[in-house]
């Protein structure tokens, strides 16, 4: 996620567009990433809740 958020960082310093790849990749590291927290959430709840 690192060279995503580089990129886009060195891209605004330069006021250049991000290129729709890296644009496409950031969106899917933060769904990945969101998903995957969820899971997380809903795992540790049901662990939770089942004692």
């Amino acid at each position: 996620m690192s060279f995503v958020l580089s990129g886009a960082a060195r891209n605004r310093k330069e006021q250049r567009p991000n290129p729709k790849i890296l644009e496409f990749v950031g969106l899917i590291l933060c769904g990945v990433s969101v998903a995957l927290s969820v899971s997380l959430f809903g795992y540790a709840a049901v662990d939770q809740l089942a004692g």
